[in-house]
């Protein structure tokens, strides 16, 4: 399965990238996402309930980050294991650009192959689903760096409350969570 994409966040770029290395925001934002854990400063592991169509499965799974260019671009490798339902391997780059009215442009392109029962419902399912998830993702994304959600920030104030929200995750958590869930479960899991 390939997807690529390209969002425009209503955000400055610092707002952006501070969102997707909160792992709270993360996991308000991925769809399904039930945990987000850093294993190194470029490994992630994660939790992510899926369905899609009949299946319905819990993945674990953990994405390798590199290339990193901090707060421009990365590449992420990952791989996931539903069980029965299946498994789910791949890889994406994302690069973030200053957008219009100061605004952030995130484009991103995925790659991800999948076996098991996931393999078996077929690709219109799959690759619906996965644009599905990718709405929900960035919509969430923008509620949350925007003001209309509960997890609002600004470019000064990570966790909307005039404190730091403590400990984040490394910049490319956030899209491979955003892969495990997308890529039907790419790296199922993971974000820096």
């Amino acid at each position: 399965m390939d997807m690529s994409g390209e969002r425009h966040i209503p955000a400055p770029r610092e707002t952006v990238w501070k969102a997707l290395n909160d792992p709270e925001v993360l996991k308000q934002c991925i769809p399904g996402c039930e945990e987000i854990a850093k294993a190194s400063d470029t490994e992630f592991t994660a939790k992510v309930l899926a369905k899609v169509g009949p299946v319905k499965a819990r993945f674990s799974g953990k994405v390798t980050l590199s290339d990193l260019d901090p707060p421009n671009a990365y590449k992420i490798n990952g791989e996931g294991q539903g069980g029965a339902a299946g498994f789910a391997k791949g890889g994406a780059v994302v690069t973030l650009e200053p957008g219009q009215d100061g605004g952030t442009v995130m484009r991103y392109t995925v790659h991800a192959a999948i076996g098991g029962k996931l393999a078996q419902i077929g690709s219109r399912l799959i690759d619906g689903t996965a644009r599905k998830l990718a709405d929900q993702f960035f919509d969430n994304l923008v509620k949350a760096v925007g003001g209309e959600g509960p997890a609002a920030l600004s470019a000064d104030d990570e966790d909307g409350n005039g404190e730091s929200a403590g400990p984040s995750l490394s910049p490319a958590v956030w899209i491979p969570a955003l892969i495990g869930a997308i890529g039907l479960l790419l790296g199922v899991f993971g974000t820096a």
